[in-house]
């Protein structure tokens, strides 16, 4: 599918997905939205990809915040539907049970910072660049940038982060726990797509159940503790916990089907 604001291809069984706007720096508009969504579509939908992994065009920037021009002359209920568009998408890659892992190649702010969030991993280089510095427009994170960086980070470096709105490099991330990993610029998407395809030799519905209870650690109203549960007795009912517990037994490589 041809798109206006994004590329894909598909390396290795896993959808690269490169935000294309390098002369804005990669930043987020409706456009952008649309078509993120539609990608993210694919990677539900299609049983062949093992994954997707996010980052931007060139070398200067991941995502360098959203497109404020949009956001001049919203009401308060405009205001409120563009945040929920914007948390309804993060939500969707966050609950994918198929790993999303963002390769952060410059800067990561604002909006870029939420969409980096909202993937199950970062890997970044040590000179790209972190932050939420919507206070110094007078706004707040709408895409749930405050709930994410308080967990990934804790209360109070949140708070510092979040009053501040200073940015810290990858070096820094990596130290607070924002990043996952530190890599070279130029192989992020490479060390992304490994990381995907080691989680790809697992089993693909034991993945996704890993997915749903760390997710409910964070959901209002549920029990996360329930949610484990019934996720180990769904996995015990699969063709491939039976093979797994076979293959350990029997000293092999298991061949998970995703049944």
């Amino acid at each position: 599918m041809a798109y206006e604001t994004i590329l894909t291809e598909v390396q290795n069984s896993v959808l690269v997905i490169t935000l294309n706007r390098e002369d804005k720096l990669n930043a987020l508009n409706k456009t952008v939205f649309d078509e993120l969504t539609l990608a993210i579509d694919e990677l539900y939908t299609n049983h062949t990809l093992k994954g997707a992994v996010i980052t931007g065009k060139g070398t200067r920037a991941f995502a360098a915040g959203a497109d404020i021009s949009e956001f001049t002359g919203l009401d308060a209920e405009g205001a409120r539907k563009l945040a929920k568009r914007g948390q309804d998408l993060f939500f969707r890659l966050e609950r994918s049970p198929k790993p999303i892992v963002a390769a952060v190649n410059g800067f990561a702010l604002g909006g870029g910072c939420e969409l980096a969030m909202a993937c199950h991993m970062r890997i970044s280089g040590e000179t790209a660049k972190f932050g939420q510095p919507e206070v110094n427009l007078g706004i707040i994170p709408g895409y749930g940038g405050t709930q994410r960086m308080t967990q990934l980070v804790g209360k109070g470096r949140a708070f510092e982060l979040l009053m501040t709105g200073k940015m810290i490099n990858g070096a820094e991330a990596y130290r607070i726990g924002l990043v996952n990993q530190l890599g070279h610029n130029d192989t992020l998407v490479d060390t992304a797509i490994e990381i995907i395809e080691s989680i790809a030799a697992k089993a693909p519905l034991a993945i996704g159940y890993v997915v749903d209870s760390i997710n409910a650690v964070y959901e209002d109203g549920v029990d996360g503790y329930q949610t484990e549960i019934d996720g180990f007795a769904a996995c015990t009912l699969t063709t491939d916990f039976k093979e797994g517990a076979s293959a350990f037994l029997e000293k092999r490589k298991a061949n998970f089907q995703g049944k």
